[in-house]
């Protein structure tokens, strides 16, 4: 409601190894502060030395052509028009990281670095300025992995963020707005956070330490100056902190770092299904009795781990290897943990029936990015239009709105071209650039199948939708009013 999920340009963060072994013996246990206290000074004192500030240098263009879809080029292809620009910018960017050894290892947030085309890394309070070489990154938990030509270097330790609790004391350290070690106090708000769509893997600590531009990727530390999570979002309505900030639990980051460090990469878990948690709402739909938790399997992968044990499209999967999954968040993180090659046990709940399913998880592939070519709304046939559910616009999956979408070839179905903001349909998830792929589990090819299956529908009655949205497929619930 007005609410926004900002990021910080800069990004700092705080962990330890000793004597530059990234490995977990020289984590400690979590802390939590016994007595009373009357000063923070000597954590800051201890943390700050580790606390480095990242300099970055990126050119960005402005080509003529957009970049592949968003809602205004598909707007622009079904009638509107845009203006467009063009021209180089250099963009410096200001944040912060945190010394994990002491030959120089340096850990930030890849949103910090992504794109940079030179990265400096300033030292202490003089700022001792030093090149530094980006030895791998990770979207998915936007952690990233630097290095410096120094040695003797003074490095944070960890904590075991496992062992966090709502209500413990922590310290957020960094450079808000530029202002070099700068340090603020609160509690952890919160820990399991997720579902917000910063990265592929959410599973954040909240607190309300004061988080600002300059702090994206800073230290939490706990009272004995321990890394608990790396700072890396917050949310806010004015652009500026309002007590609600996320950090990577020092675990996560830690497992990352040292996949970075060995391998340059991040190997993960896969499976091969696009999943979203069930809702009440999706569970009504697909008429499921009992308990709504767990992950719905909105698409299975040809060929991939998912296929080969017997997944299907609409199995709802709630528990691997005997541990209840209670949402797609639980799941991604435990398949992304697990090495490829790990033999899983799946239960699913399919249309109401227990099953058990067996696989082997494979090694999540690289993902293919890559910009596709836009057909200009000049030389594109106008799709045939049809309105359903009375506020949206649907048209054929035509070659052309096939490839402003970027939509694989087995994808059929309707278009959504146009939907009133303020209908149920608009407000259940479908948007613009959404493709009807079934209702009530019925293939839907074209508007025309669509039109004639919404005239059958019964009214007050919920309707199970499987959406081609954003690149993956899942499912709806519908209540038309």
């Amino acid at each position: 409601m007005g609410g926004r999920i900002f990021r910080s340009r800069v990004l700092l963060i705080a962990l330890l190894v000793c004597a530059g072994d990234f490995s977990a013996a020289g984590q400690e246990p979590a802390h939590t502060l016994q007595g009373p206290i009357t000063s923070f000074a000597p954590i800051v004192e201890k943390v700050t030395p580790t606390v480095v500030t990242i300099f970055t240098t990126q050119t960005i263009s402005r080509p003529g052509l957009r970049f592949p879809f968003s809602d205004e080029a598909l707007r622009e292809f079904f009638g509107g028009q845009l203006p467009r620009t063009q021209g180089k910018q250099t963009v410096q960017g200001l944040g912060s990281g945190v010394i994990v050894s002491p030959d120089g290892y340096i850990l930030t947030a890849n949103h910090v670095v992504s794109g940079a085309e030179e990265i400096m890394v300033g030292l202490g309070a003089e700022l001792r300025k030093y090149k530094a070489k980006k030895m791998g990154t990770d979207p998915g938990t936007d952690v990233a992995l630097l290095k410096i030509d120094e040695k003797n270097l003074p490095a944070i330790t960890f904590a075991d963020s496992d062992k966090a609790h709502a209500g413990d004391i922590v310290l957020a350290l960094g450079n808000p707005f530029g202002l070099r070690q700068t340090a603020t106090m609160g509690i952890i708000s919160a820990v399991g956070r997720g579902g917000m769509g910063i990265v592929d893997y959410e599973n954040f600590i909240q607190t309300d330490a004061a988080i600002n531009m300059g702090n994206s990727g800073g230290a939490l530390v706990d009272t004995e100056g321990r890394l608990v999570g790396i700072n890396t979002a917050i949310f806010t309505r004015t652009g500026g902190n309002q007590g609600v900030g996320f950090a990577i639990p020092s675990n996560l980051a830690r497992d990352v770092m040292q996949s970075l460090r060995e391998k340059g990469r991040v190997v993960r878990g896969y499976i091969g299904a696009s999943v979203q948690t069930l809702t009440p709402e999706l569970a009504e739909a697909m008429k499921l009795k009992g308990e709504a938790t767990g992950a719905l399997v909105g698409e299975v992968t040809p060929k991939s781990p998912a296929e080969k044990a017997g997944i299907k499209s609409g199995d709802v999967i709630t528990s691997v290897n005997g541990k209840k999954i209670n949402d797609a968040r639980e799941l991604r993180l435990m398949i992304g943990s697990m090495a490829p090659g790990t033999k899983v046990r799946l239960e699913t709940n399919r249309e109401g029936q227990k099953k058990t399913l067996d696989g082997d998880l494979a090694e999540m592939p690289a993902a293919e990015a890559g910009p596709s070519t836009e057909a200009s709304p000049e030389e594109s046939a106008q799709p045939e239009k049809a309105t359903v559910f009375g506020s949206a616009v649907v048209a054929d999956v035509t070659d052309d709105v096939r490839r402003v979408l970027n939509l694989p070839k087995d994808v059929q179905g309707a278009v959504i071209a146009e939907i009133d903001s303020d209908s149920a349909a608009a407000q259940a998830g479908l948007r613009e650039g959404d493709v009807i792929q079934e209702v009530n589990k019925q293939p839907i090819k074209n508007p025309k199948d669509l039109v004639a299956l919404t005239k059958k529908l019964k009214r007050n009655e919920k309707i199970l939708m499987r959406v081609w949205s954003q690149g993956r497929s899942g499912y709806i619930a519908l209540e038309p009013k």
